[in-house]
């Protein structure tokens, strides 16, 4: 096998990620393939993550305009009364049947780096690629709850970004190497390692990553092309965004800063507060709540103190990212605040994708192209 049998159809405009365009300030979807995707509310209306629904969903938001479907990797609930979270659909599987019904926004997939292979990962990947006209993204993620890995038997470790870094080097290795390949490493040993075919991006499919803490943050700047961060305030936002640029030009390279919010956006302010209070304060699953803020604190390090101490209602929201709440107008004021702030994007949740994303779209899109943060030409 020569390098030349490496080669495969080149990208087009039409086919880009849309990852890669030109947008200002980019705006996905997270979550919607789990029940309730980021809030722990008993609401009638929350989130079931049926099938059917997170196609509709998907196509909703895909059709007006949004850039990318972000999935989270989860495999037990919380406990409480709504085991939330318990439902949720496995993440390849997931971006491939939705690249059959979309025809433009990203589709990611999220896998824990200590329960999914490097050489099963290559391929799932690359085949995605191939369905979606390389349109796949992969967050990686390395797990914080121990409760969920004892499901499968493997025990969470300091060094997991170190795996990581190895995780990412192997799957870099598969795409580009014209020949098999063995890797010795501290977590892998690999012999005669090939996977075909390599993905229609190259070298590889975009990559994000989602950290708060600095191993995470210097794995990120090395190894993926956009960082997730939480802030419970703008101010702290701003800081966030000083630092992991500076660990990505320390690494050579320029990374994209997120963020992630939740969403309630009516036509008038009032409405929307009043839904914000209803269903993430006076239909709470209290328990489920508790345990989930009790697991986040004591081993995830995804947020500041102030988070957990003082925005209860936002971890009911939205599992503590921050608030999108008010009119289409207010919501726009609100992005254009956090894209000043030096984010490049935002993933956003809903408490119920299917019913409310056709309305964000319709209202908040236009909106944001008026305000420069979209760009009409792509």
């Amino acid at each position: 096998m020569t390098a030349a049998d490496l080669k495969e159809p080149v990208l087009t405009e039409l086919t880009a990620n849309p990852m890669q365009l030109a947008h200002a300030f980019k705006l996905g979807v997270f979550a919607a393939n789990a029940d309730r995707g980021l809030s722990f509310t008993t609401v009638p209306e929350q989130w079931r993550a049926t099938w059917d629904d997170v196609q509709r969903a998907a196509v909703a938001a895909d059709a007006g305009g949004m850039d990318f479907f972000l999935p989270i990797a989860r495999w037990r609930g919380f406990s409480g009364t709504t085991h939330v979270r318990e439902w949720s659909f496995e993440t390849f599987t997931f971006a491939a049947a939705l690249a059959a019904v979309t025809r433009r926004i990203a589709l990611f997939s999220t896998i824990h780096v200590p329960l999914v292979h490097p050489l099963y990962a290559a391929k799932a990947l690359a085949t995605i690629d191939h369905i979606s006209h390389g349109r796949v993204g992969l967050n990686i993620v390395c797990g914080w709850n121990p409760d969920e890995f004892d499901m499968f038997g493997v025990k969470l470790i300091p060094e997991a970004y170190k795996q990581a870094a190895e995780w990412s080097e192997i799957l870099m290795r598969l795409y580009t190497s014209a020949e098999p390949f063995d890797f010795e490493g501290e977590f892998y040993h690999l012999k005669g390692a090939i996977s075909r075919p390599v993905p229609l991006q190259a070298p590889r499919p975009v990559t994000m990553n989602a950290a708060f803490g600095a191993p995470g943050r210097d794995f990120a700047a090395k190894y993926c092309d956009y960082l997730f961060t939480t802030f419970s305030e703008l101010d702290a936002g701003r800081e966030h965004v000083i630092d992991i640029r500076g660990r990505g030009q320390a690494a050579g390279r320029d990374i994209g800063v997120y963020t992630v919010a939740h969403v309630v956006c009516r036509e008038t302010g009032q409405e929307a507060q009043d839904y914000y209070h209803r269903y993430s304060v006076e239909h709470t699953d209290e328990a489920a709540l508790d345990y989930h803020m009790k697991q986040k604190k004591g081993f995830s390090n995804s947020h500041d103190d102030r988070a957990f101490t003082e925005y209860r209602q936002r971890f009911a929201a939205g599992t503590g990212s921050f608030p999108l709440v008010g009119t289409p107008v207010h919501i726009v004021d609100q992005l254009i605040k956090i894209h000043e702030s030096g984010f490049a994007g935002a993933a956003l949740t809903f408490v119920n994708y299917a019913d409310e994303l056709p309305f964000f779209c319709e209202k908040v899109m236009p909106l944001m192209r008026e305000a420069g943060l979209r760009n009409d030409t792509d």
